[in-house]
């Protein structure tokens, strides 16, 4: 795959996801009770019903997920809101952090934390959320031509194919529609979700560099209030 696209961080995500499998069911449960808010029924909670195919796509078990709609009518159950840090890697590199979390008071300094580790920095609210779009992204498990095809006729903004997937952006507010619209094509989706993409790119001098920005992307993602991590970075062609 091209390594300067905005999609470049999907081969990073498959990997880092395999290998924190157990800490990933733990993100994809905290997005799921926090879409709940707005329905317990998938049915008729279209952002309810995209977390739980997402964390059925990574094989989490139906009553793992079922646990994780009913902790909104659990009142002893820990309250859950959603909070996203802004920062900075090496080479200017802008990283947005969305995190789940009931206690800000311990998810801000870790993240602060690993981002002075990783030879980063936390910036201030605005400073960075700017250079990123709001988007739906769906990533469909082909890579023919005609696939790519009957996305953009189920009403992409935009598609391409990415090594052997397609990687697809909508309105957010059509996320939901062009979803069900390339499953009735009987394509097979692994993704659907909101998501940020960067407006500008940056591309770190050497190849070290890039590594030690990787490797703080990971770091960040590793955090157990950690449920989603991007960045501007743009990867050297391959």
């Amino acid at each position: 795959m091209s390594g300067h696209s905005k999609w470049s961080k999907i081969k990073r995500d498959k990997a880092s996801n395999d290998a924190k499998r157990g800490a990933l069911f733990t993100k994809l449960g905290n997005q799921i009770a926090i879409a709940a808010r707005e329905g317990a029924d998938p049915e008729t909670n279209p952002s309810l019903a995209m977390a739980v195919e997402t964390a059925k796509s990574f094989n989490m078990p139906a009553s793992t997920i079922d646990r994780a709609i009913k902790r909104i009518a659990d009142k002893s159950a820990a309250v859950l809101e959603e909070v996203t840090y802004e920062g900075y890697g090496q080479a200017g590199v802008a990283i947005l952090i969305e995190c789940a979390t009931d206690n800000r008071k311990r998810t801000y300094p870790e993240v602060k934390s690993a981002l002075n580790k990783g030879g980063g920095q936390i910036a201030d609210a605005g400073s960075v959320a700017y250079n990123f779009d709001r988007v739906g992204e769906i990533i469909v498990e082909a890579s023919d031509d005609n696939s790519l095809l009957a996305c953009l006729e189920a009403g992409a903004a935009d598609a391409e194919i990415v090594d052997d997937q397609i990687a697809v952006t909508t309105e957010p507010a059509e996320l939901h529609r062009v979803r069900e619209q390339i499953k009735a094509a009987g394509l097979e989706i692994s993704q659907a979700s909101l998501s940020y993409q960067p407006k500008n790119m940056v591309s770190p001098p050497g190849a070290d560099t890039v590594a030690k920005i990787e490797k703080l992307l990971d770091q960040l993602d590793s955090l157990d209030d950690v449920v989603n991590v991007y960045s501007n970075l743009d990867y050297p062609a391959s």
